[in-house]
């Protein structure tokens, strides 16, 4: 009886701490905007590796792992949904605070600082893959030229130290909020690039002996074929212009990374619900599948006609690949730019949740200081330059990255805090929801064992350099 009396109790004190909360805040996001705003999330850098992972699985079996990892982030969702119902909390850290206590909160916001970190990386390595490319095009260089304001290295420090920090540092995010809807229209333009699949033959005919880009010469062996000028000969037997169906080799491990890494948007999923008017359950389910369809459409598109483009000759980064056709492409040039003004400006937005959560980790206690402010921004833009620098290739950071936080918060964090937060009186542990649960959690934690062997395994065996890093 006196357990029934407490049980009725701690009930009462959640109803009322949620009626509460919402009386505090009153949501006017519509339903289109936080759409907008989650498709916004969800989408970065990821879009221009799935060509690659394409080309490293085959059409059918990349479709169906897309709509698998689509599939389970929307379930991963509704479990943070739900979970977020009972106990009245819409911050990530808070809902892992309130499962495991100190250590729960610590996972997740060491996981979201990760996930953050690595998105900010892979944006700041396409600034140093991309820019030297468009500097290129505008002065007519000769890509083989050893000038300063070639070299990616020098560029992105100069990016991060003129634009980015200067934006970083400041107290809060103002204005910047508003860059983010342009940074996604941005991203969408690069879409774009399917048109050039109707320009570019197979196989891939060279320029000309008086063109510029005849400069480019290099010899890559990757998946079996041997390249000049970055094209394949017409004559190699091996080399052939159709599309595979399945394939499986010692790249096709960087696939379930990749796409685990384009589909994160959960520690954003809760603060946008908190924003939608009239915010139910369903209503947030409804905005998070309209938006991962969207993005999963997007997605789709964007690796069938990079693959279909270049087949076998696609690079880890797809943009990086048109730069053996024709690096003066007008078109391509253009979505060099919007890439670019994309990523600058959705670096400082990622900082700011990275150095907060940091801040709540070190200084949870602290009053907020410009010195310690301003540290941190360095400390982090500093650590990220660097292994910008030194990593050999984005497949690196993308892999890495999908293989660890991704899997913790799509699949094993929801889960668990699921069953921890869930009453065992309204879902024992043998009911099938929380059993699914489970289920859910130990496929996050396989995939990321299996996804991080595989990884190390192709890093000893040097494939992935023959993949064609830069």
């Amino acid at each position: 009886m006196k357990q029934q009396k407490e049980h009725y109790v701690e009930r009462f004190c959640i109803l009322y701490g949620l009626v509460h909360f919402f009386q505090q805040f009153e949501g006017k996001t519509s339903l289109g905007m936080s759409v907008f705003n989650l498709g916004n999330a969800i989408m970065g850098s990821g879009i221009l590796g799935l060509a690659y992972a394409m080309a490293n699985t085959g059409i059918l079996l990349f479709l169906f792992l897309l709509t698998a990892v689509a599939a389970l982030s929307s379930y991963s969702i509704h479990l943070l949904l739900k979970s977020s119902g009972i106990v009245g909390i819409r911050a990530y850290e808070q809902l892992g605070y309130r499962a495991f206590g100190t250590p729960g909160k610590m996972a997740a916001g060491i996981a979201i600082t990760l996930q953050n970190i690595g998105a900010m990386s892979s944006y700041l390595y396409i600034v140093k893959s991309e820019l030297p490319l468009v500097i290129q095009a505008f002065l007519k260089a000769d890509p083989n030229s050893d000038l300063w304001y070639m070299n990616g290295n020098y560029l992105v420090i100069m990016v991060s130290a003129s634009i980015i920090l200067p934006l970083a540092l400041m107290k809060q995010l103002g204005y910047l909020g508003y860059t983010s809807g342009f940074s996604l229209s941005c991203m969408v333009f690069f879409l774009s690039v399917i048109y050039k699949k109707f320009q570019i033959p197979c196989p891939f005919e060279e320029f000309s002996a008086n063109s510029t880009a005849a400069h480019l010469s290099v010899n890559v062996s990757s998946h079996g074929h041997e390249y000049n000028n970055g094209l394949v000969h017409a004559d190699d037997e091996d080399s052939h212009c159709y599309p595979r169906m399945f394939t499986i080799n010692s790249q096709t491990a960087y696939t379930i990374p990749i796409l685990a890494f384009a589909f994160v948007c959960h520690p954003e999923v809760l603060p946008i619900y908190t924003e939608l008017r009239n915010p139910t359950q369903k209503k947030m389910q409804k905005v998070s599948n309209i938006s991962i369809l969207v993005m999963y459409t997007m997605y789709f598109l964007a690796a069938l006609f990079g693959y279909l483009t270049f087949y076998d000759n696609v690079e880890p980064e797809l943009l990086h690949t048109y730069n053996r056709i024709d690096p003066y492409d007008t078109l391509i040039l253009c979505v060099r730019v919007a890439v670019l003004t994309a990523v600058t400006l959705t670096v400082p937005i990622v900082l700011f949740p990275v150095r907060r959560a940091i801040q709540q980790m070190l200084f949870p206690t602290k009053a907020f200081n410009w010195l310690r402010h301003i540290a941190i921004a360095l400390i982090l833009l500093t650590s990220i330059n660097m292994l910008v620098i030194f990593a050999p290739n984005i497949l690196g950071i993308f892999g890495i990255i999908g293989a660890t936080s991704a899997p913790c918060l799509i699949f094993i964090f929801p889960a668990v805090f699921y069953i921890r937060i869930v009453p065992k009186d309204d879902e024992p542990m043998n009911s099938v929801h929380k059993i699914v649960a489970v289920c859910f959690a130990a496929l996050g934690v396989s995939f990321m064992v299996m996804s991080l062997s595989f990884i190390f395994i192709d890093w000893t065996t040097g494939s992935s350099r023959a993949a064609g890093g830069h």
